[in-house]
């Protein structure tokens, strides 16, 4: 937000100019300016103190005065002097963007091409044509009515034809209103016309005024960029809210996912930095305003782990009045599973294959049965008992002869089902005998309480955020937690984050979304050279929409631009350690906060060592676990593993120990013999790495020391 850059005296000052403009625009204590060499007619400067001045659009006709710029008082004038605001005659939206000198035709930037000293020439019977910058072929095609139905000023229309590449694209970003510039930019990036006309093509319902600025605020498209305060309340809680409140902000491009009725379960998919988990919020506060009809109904708002829970529930609180907050619960799955279990006298306690451990000495005794003349690894059973008998809940070896493999890489007859089906009957026994239930297992359990006893939730709607991370159990559940209705299912997630070992179709689960589902496309926190970083990790790699398609990374891009990720290899750890201390240090010394600096690696022991090292070289530093959330108020950089590091953000980030054999793990990626595992494994690991560099706001610093991973190119290490 550009009001939070200026500063605290004149925030008042502003503050204290809005309140008297809002309430009298017309009032004689507001001395309007003309502006000389302003682009628009209708621009007119007003003093907010000695320093600052604003610019504001008068209009000739008509009680709407628009509020456009705050700034030093040359600043303010050559802001006017490049920008207009007009109504587009087309959308009838109103449009800021800037302008070229009225002097120069419209010109697109070219960026120079560096060229080496080209060789001697060869002689040749046949000239091939060259494609110099000029003969390019269009970037798109799309005609001037489809042009004009996206936001394209008119006189831009032809320059926007003309383009030949996405870097002139890109330069003409400035010129072009924001809305106008994504469609194009996205259209141009593969997003098919079909999504583009749905997400940004006006729809206009009556003839356009182009004088009527009024009907012009009230249209969806301009409230991408403008904002009508309803009262004097409402205009103090946004001018005096803390910047950390403007980061779960909902950009108006998402609010018509959010402020609507749905007539079923909705799939939100979107790439990382895409805003889907502000999206989830902002629905969960519609739906607790709009929805809930008795006083004790309740919005369930539930993701996979407990810190994205915690983090979820302060954000909440910068978002919703206390009265919305009150009716929003927030909780973990795996929590809710166990306060429901607890409340209905379940018998068994939880246990997690991860972390349990009596569940791996049970492992370890029943592992004493497999057949050796079958020469299967240990982890095909582990793999087995997680893929095909918890999701169907197979109890018995007729079960287990008819429960579906599919998917599963190795086959196995039925003679073989047989002889290892003794593994599994132990684990259930042993399981049994010492009062254990694993969690998928559990889950099923809290679905069976709820159909045979009838059980009433408060609950009206449910909010799921990481979907990509939840098991065929889990989401099985949440379809049981409210009855099929509108508005009941409102769930976000994306394949390429999905870090965990669990995938299923929601319509397997009983969610059906045919018609309901979207997908955000435009990256609001990552720079665009950071998100080709990420993304190329993935490159080649078929990810799962949740629902049994297909997703892509094609259509998907940020308008954010800046440094590209740097990438260093060292012959030391010692070396590599020093590396990172010195760019802290720098950044630090330039007034970086430790708070926003954050140094991440795939194991606990590569976290620990590099802590030392930046601790012992002086610095402070704070870990980050999975249980908890990020305590802004201490001081330190932060440590934290990748699976750690989901959900959260910083301005700078450091992955360190990029070696081969550490990303991928070798541990996670060897063992099985099944291809189908050993494609998900690979995946799961791309996705650490993906998760980890798109949380890098600014920068992105990558570092090995010895042979870098394979996920990263060997010819960008220095």
């Amino acid at each position: 937000m550009a009001f939070a850059k200026i500063p605290k005296a004149q925030q008042k000052k502003v503050i204290e100019f809005v309140t008297k403009f809002r309430y009298d625009p017309r009032s004689p204590g507001i001395n309007y300016e003309r502006i000389n060499d302003a682009r628009d007619a209708s621009f007119r400067s007003v003093r907010i103190d000695q320093a600052y001045r604003g610019i504001i659009l008068k209009p000739d006709q008509g009680d709407v005065f628009v509020l456009l710029w705050v700034d030093k008082h040359d600043d303010a004038y050559s802001w006017a002097t490049k920008h207009t605001c007009q109504v587009h005659p087309e959308t009838g939206t109103l449009q800021v963007f800037e302008t070229q000198a009225a002097e120069q035709p419209a010109v697109i930037e070219r960026p120079e091409l560096e060229l080496e000293a080209p060789p001697a020439p060869v002689p040749s019977p046949v000239a091939a044509p060259i494609e110099t910058e000029e003969h390019r072929p269009p970037l798109f095609e799309l005609t001037e009515t489809e042009l004009l139905s996206l936001g394209v000023p008119s006189d831009l229309v032809s320059a926007v034809q003309d383009l030949s590449s996405e870097e002139q694209l890109e330069a003409m970003e400035k010129q072009l209103p924001v809305e106008a510039f994504e469609a194009i930019y996205l259209f141009a990036a593969g997003t098919p016309w079909e999504d583009i006309e749905q997400e940004y093509a006006a729809k206009k319902e009556t003839p356009v005024d182009p004088t009527d600025i009024a009907a012009a605020l009230e249209r969806p498209e301009s409230q991408r960029s403008f904002y009508v305060v309803e009262d004097e309340l409402e205009l103090h809680e946004m001018l005096q809210a803390p910047l950390e409140r403007w980061r779960v902000f909902l950009h108006p491009s998402q609010r018509k996912l959010v402020d609507r009725r749905w007539n079923g379960p909705v799939r939100v998919l979107g790439g990382a930095g895409t805003g889907k988990t502000v999206v989830a919020m902002h629905r969960a506060r519609w739906l607790a305003k709009h929805v809930l009809a008795g006083a004790d109904e309740r919005i369930l708002f539930t993701t996979f782990t407990a810190n994205l829970a915690t983090d979820i529930e302060q954000n909440l609180k910068k978002i919703c009045r206390p009265e919305e907050l009150e009716r929003v619960e927030v909780k973990h799955i795996d929590r809710w599973v166990s306060e429901f279990l607890r409340r209905n006298k379940y018998p068994h306690r939880i246990v997690y294959e991860d972390r349990d451990k009596d569940y791996g000495d049970i492992w370890d005794l029943s592992l004493q049965l497999a057949p050796t003349a079958l020469g299967l690894p240990e982890t095909f059973y582990k793999e087995e008992w997680q893929r095909v008998i918890l999701p169907q809940r197979v109890m018995t070896k007729p079960e287990y002869f008819k429960a579906s493999r599919a998917g599963r890489g190795v086959p196995l007859s039925r003679k073989q089902r047989a002889e290892i089906w003794p593994i599994f009957e132990e684990l259930r026994v042993q399981l049994h005998q010492k009062g254990l239930r694993p969690f998928e297992d559990a889950t099923l359990d809290a679905i069976d309480i709820l159909r045979s006893q009838d059980i009433r939730l408060p609950y009206r709607s449910v909010v799921v955020d990481e979907a990509q991370d939840m098991g065929p159990q889990a989401l099985t559940l949440i379809r049981h937690l409210v009855p099929e209705q509108p508005d009941d299912l409102f769930i976000v997630g994306d394949g390429h984050q999905r870090i965990y070992r669990r995938k299923t179709t929601m319509g397997q689960c009983g969610i059906r979304i045919v018609g309901r589902s979207r997908k955000l496309r435009i990256n609001y926190r990552t720079t665009e050279e950071t998100r080709r970083f990420a993304t190329a990790v993935l490159e080649g790699v078929s990810v799962d929409d949740l629902d049994g398609g297909e997703d892509t990374t094609n259509d998907y891009r940020s308008l954010l631009h800046g440094r590209k990720p740097e990438v260093r290899g060292f012959a030391s750890q010692e070396a590599e350690h020093q590396w990172i201390i010195d760019q802290i240090k720098t950044l630090t010394e330039s007034g970086i906060e430790t708070q926003d600096i954050c140094v991440v690696a795939r194991t606990r022991r590569l976290r620990d060592q590099t802590g030392e090292a930046i601790a012992n070289a002086g610095l402070k530093t704070c870990t980050l676990e999975q249980q908890q959330s990020d305590n802004r108020a201490v001081d330190g950089v932060r440590l934290a593993t990748m699976h750690c590091v989901k959900g959260l953000e910083f301005h700078y980030m450091f992955i360190a120990g990029a070696n081969d054999g550490v990303i991928p793990l070798r541990q996670a990626m060897s063992g099985t013999e099944d291809p189908v595992e050993a494609r998900q494994s690979d995946l799961n690991e791309r996705a650490l790495l993906h998760v980890s560099a798109t949380r890098a706001i600014r920068q992105l610093f990558v570092s090995s020391s010895g042979e870098p991973s394979p996920y990263i190119a060997s010819e960008t290490m220095a």
